[in-house]
This record gives C-alpha cells, sequence and structure tokens, in this order.
C-alpha cells in the first residue's frame, strides 16, 4: 500500500539507505508497520528511536497529506514494490523507496542511457549530443533519454530526443509540480506532453537546502544502462553521475574532445583513466550496452556504408559468426597488432563489424 510506503520516508532519521535496509528484511511497508518493536530490533538491527517511531506509526499523517497533494497536482507516486517501479533503479543499494512521476512512468522502463554534461555547454556539445542522440534513435528508436533538466547538456539532450522521436526523462531536484530551473518548465510541459516523464524522490513537504543534486544525479545513473558524458570540465558536477555509474557496475561513455578545451578536460580525464569508454556515434553507445541493433532483417550490402578494399574483405574471412578476440585475429591474419588495428576501424566505419567489450568484435 502506498500510504504506508510514502509514510516510511518521513520517519525521522530513517534515511534512504534505512528504508531500503528495512523494506530487504521485511519485504514490504505494510510489513514493516506491522512488526513489533523486537522484531524490528532483531531482524533490522535498529535505533530505539526509529524503533519507537515506527511502532507509533510516525509518518503517516504526512503520508496522507502527500498522497492528496499528489491527487490535486497529478502526480503519481510509485514505490518500490510496485511493478511499474523501474528495474534497474531497484537494483542500487540506495534506490529511493518512493518516486514522483508526472508523464507516463513506462517511460521509465525502457531500456535507458542516460546524457549528462556541463551548464556551460558549448556549441561542439550541443551538436554531438544532437548528433549522437539522433544516429541511437535510427539503431534503437524505443530507447529512453534520460538527463537532468538543467541547463546545458541537460536540456540540449531531452531536445534532441524530443526531435528524434525517442521518449525522454527528467529527473529533478526539486518536488513536483515545480521544474527548477523555471526557464525549462516549458520543455517539461513539450517532454510530458511526448510520453514522456518528469521524475523526483522528492515529496512536496521536503525543505529546499540546495543539497540534493547529487543525490539526484544517483538516480539518473541508477535508471540507466550507462551514463554519457558529453561535456564536462575538470570538476563538473556530470562527473558524479559518472561516478554512481560506476559503482552501480553500469557503463560510463565519454565524448573526447580538444585537450585544450576546459569543456572536454573531464571526459578526456575520464577516457585516459580509463574510467570511460570513448564514442563517437549511436552505433557506439549501441555497441558499448550490448543492446541489439536490427540488423538481421537487411541485406548484407545494406549494412555497409560504404565498399570494402580487398584488404577489408580478406580480413573480414577471418571472422566466425561468433565474436572474435583480437588476438585471435592477430593470430589468424598475420597483421601487426597496429596494422590491424587500422583495419578494424576501418570496418567498423564502413559498417561491416562492431566492437564489443574485452576487445572483441563481431562482424554484421
Amino acid at each position: 500500500m502506498k500510504l504506508e510506503d510514502i509514510a516510511l520516508t518521513f520517519v525521522p532519521k530513517l534515511g534512504v539507505r534505512g528504508a531500503v535496509h528495512l523494506l530487504e528484511c521485511f519485504g514490504s511497508a505494510s510489513a514493516i508497520y506491522s512488526a513489533s518493536a523486537d522484531e524490528l530490533r532483531q531482524r533490522a538491527n535498529l535505533r530505539e528511536d526509529i524503533i519507537h517511531s515506527i511502532t507509533k506509526r510516525a509518518g503517516f499523517a504526512e503520508a496522507e497529506r502527500e498522497l492528496e497533494y499528489c491527487r490535486r497536482n497529478n502526480i503519481k507516486p510509485i514505490v518500490s514494490t510496485d511493478e511499474d517501479y523501474p528495474t534497474l533503479l531497484r537494483e542500487i543499494d540506495d534506490y529511493p523507496a518512493v518516486l514522483y512521476v508526472r508523464g507516463d512512468v513506462k517511460a521509465l522502463t525502457r531500456r535507458s542511457v542516460a546524457f549528462v554534461g556541463t551548464r556551460k555547454m558549448s556549441p561542439y556539445g550541443e551538436r554531438v549530443c544532437s548528433e549522437l542522440i539522433s544516429s541511437l534513435a535510427d539503431a534503437v528508436p524505443d530507447a529512453t533519454i534520460v538527463s537532468g533538466l538543467a541547463y546545458g547538456i541537460d536540456g540540449a539532450a531531452h531536445r534532441a530526443a524530443l526531435s528524434a522521436g525517442l521518449k525522454t526523462a527528467g529527473v529533478i531536484a526539486n518536488p513536483l509540480p515545480n521544474v527548477t530551473p523555471t526557464a525549462n518548465e516549458h520543455l517539461a510541459a513539450e517532454i510530458v506532453g511526448r510520453g514522456g516523464a518528469i521524475v523526483t524522490e522528492l515529496n512536496s513537504q521536503t525543505k529546499q537546502n540546495g543539497r540534493y543534486f547529487i543525490p539526484r544525479n544517483r538516480i539518473i545513473a541508477g535508471l540507466c544502462a550507462g551514463v554519457v558524458v558529453v561535456e564536462s570540465p575538470e570538476a563538473g558536477g556530470s562527473l558524479s553521475t559518472a561516478a554512481f555509474a560506476d559503482g552501480y557496475n553500469r557503463s560510463v561513455m565519454a565524448v573526447p574532445g580538444r585537450i585544450t578545451d576546459s569543456n572536454s578536460l573531464g571526459c578526456n580525464i575520464l577516457i585516459r583513466n580509463r574510467k570511460a569508454q570513448a564514442i563517437l556515434s549511436g552505433r557506439d553507445i549501441v555497441a558499448e550496452l550490448l543492446w541489439e541493433l536490427d540488423l538481421d532483417s537487411m541485406p548484407t550490402e545494406q549494412r555497409h556504408k560504404q565498399p570494402l578494399t580487398e584488404g577489408e574483405q580478406s580480413l573480414l574471412a577471418y571472422f566466425d559468426n561468433e565474436p572474435v578476440h583480437i588476438d585471435t585475429l592477430i593470430e589468424r591474419s598475420g597483421l601487426p597488432a597496429g596494422e590491424l588495428s587500422l583495419q578494424l576501424m576501418t570496418l567498423e566505419l564502413s559498417g561491416a563489424i562492431r566492437p564489443l567489450r574485452g576487445n572483441m568484435y563481431e562482424k554484421l
């Protein structure tokens, strides 16, 4: 029942991880509130003040007010035990017990990838963001683009998704129905109107203190199979989203830039430190996330964007029907590693192969 789940988030000093711990121990919020003090003490090893709050049904008055607020403002609370709660988000160890959503909740259960970056976006970042999402839409037309509805790359990602016909979800760091920054209210309305969603974990009774942006970033990372950092300075806030994604065993990707550009410094450092996979196209994102391209029904000659040279055709003959490791290709072809890498890059650009994780390649 949603009332108990919402009430749990109002229990003083329990916090997000405390709520997750209790849900794991008892299975549901209703079971938590039905438990005795001894059961709470023995099964969850809670502090006495928290046990006292739960046995006194703390949070119920606030939860009733919150449900009424949601009804008035067309907000749907989704609790972690609901079937339509995002599966990927529930996998992280600090998932929100309740999400507040405007729009279509189903947008949060599609294959999703996050795009994040600096608020001080350059023309390069805006163009790359648009091109990546456009090419991703060609390959995976049912994907959802997730971002933080902020200035800069966030807004550009949402707009690019809408232009490409993709659903998009904005995760905000304030209670609904308001949107911060207010300049993006029209964008938020368009996102909802086009089948997307605006999401927050913050209830209407939250006191704003400017501390919710980093926790918001964990939700962006948790909702998605991977995170793409488009532009970021060395200490950009989007790097926290990348760090969360890495901690959740999600793919981290970054767009390389010139080493003299401060906006690309964070991305370049991620790539240099092998914390992110460099990506150049939407197809790179699909390959990194191991999302299948719908190429089986296409004639082979239509899969290649440009004709292959005789040498490239010869190299292609060394591929099996299963993915092949680069060391195996070196052994089979007899080519030096540098020359082979160059030919593999050409084959990838032509659409004949695609890279996979672990230096594996697959023939298309």
